[in-house]
């Protein structure tokens, strides 16, 4: 029997989360022949091929594809390329899934209309916080208002989203030259808007996002997602990416103004700790520096 949805999940090195993460898709209340789930491995050295051959010997529906990926963007793609099923769902080696993640996907899909559907990504410190959010509802905040059935490009994101292969194969996938950290993603949703791809919002496709970055490490990230930015620019050279994206002469002047005030950005930086608004304050200059660079370094 051909399964109907492909999971694919890329990796690297990730097998303390990873073997959390594939109990929640053999759990799911698909019978095991109407999904699959592909593992899109860049060759980890932390025993992921080991426990993925053990996990594979048991579950013939759960398939390892190692390779020399270099980053997320070709990992999905080798997955996109060996599903079997109609319809792929992307997730990551640290995200959850909910039992009925796959069936709540699928019900979308069923109708035979041109959709991508974006779930409800819930984020959790650890998994303990997972347990506490997955069985209290009213612990998990909202991502989106309860009233949105539709979203923009600017919302795929691809922890828990899927669209039909022929609509990804039609717009040709995930851009590989996206390498490093940021909007590989939210590239694909803009062509698949273009395409006339409609991005439903789908709040009872839940999964858990098991991730706790420091701050000092989300810093660095923002400043390739700065980076990727203007890489998505570049390639879509539309007043829409460049504003919504926070690429605008506000958020380039403001960025300025601060840099002038290192004793004001030092100042915030101690506080993000205990400070939100610091907090995103902060990471948001590192933002911005990401972009400032990659237009002087012409990336």
């Amino acid at each position: 029997m051909t399964p109907e949805i492909s999971v694919v999940v890329p990796t690297y090195n990730r097998l303390d989360t990873l073997r959390e993460v594939v109990p929640t898709f053999l759990a799911q209340d698909l019978a095991p022949e109407r999904f699959e789930m592909l593992v899109c491995d860049s060759m980890s050295t932390d025993g992921t091929r080991e426990y993925m051959a053990g996990i594979n010997a048991e579950h013939p529906n759960i398939r390892h594809l190692p390779g020399p990926y270099n980053g997320r963007a070709m990992a999905r793609n080798a997955g996109i390329r060996e599903a079997r099923g109609a319809v792929v769902l992307f997730n990551d080696s640290d995200i959850l899934a909910s039992p009925d993640l796959l069936s709540q996907h699928l019900r979308h899909h069923q109708a035979g209309e041109k959709v991508a559907v974006v779930g409800w990504e819930v984020q959790v410190k650890d998994l303990a916080d997972y347990a506490y959010k997955r069985d209290h509802v009213e612990a998990r905040g909202h991502l989106h208002p309860p009233t949105r059935k539709t979203l923009s490009w600017l919302y795929f994101l691809t922890g828990n989203a899927s669209v039909r292969r022929e609509d990804l194969l039609a717009v040709g996938s995930f851009d590989e030259s996206f390498t490093g950290y940021g909007h590989e993603d939210l590239e694909l949703g803009y062509r698949l808007q273009k395409a006339g791809v409609t991005i439903l919002y789908e709040p009872k496709a839940v999964n858990y996002h098991c991730q706790d970055v420091p701050h000092d490490d989300q810093k660095e990230k923002m400043k390739l997602a700065g980076r990727s930015t203007v890489r998505f620019f570049r390639k879509h050279p539309d007043w829409a990416v460049r504003a919504n994206l926070g690429m605008t002469p506000i958020s380039l002047g403001l960025h300025s103004a601060l840099t002038t005030m290192p004793g004001v950005l030092g100042w915030l930086d101690k506080r993000a700790g205990d400070s939100k608004f610091a907090r995103d304050l902060v990471q948001q200059y590192y933002y911005v520096s990401g972009i400032k660079q990659a237009l002087s370094n012409d990336d």
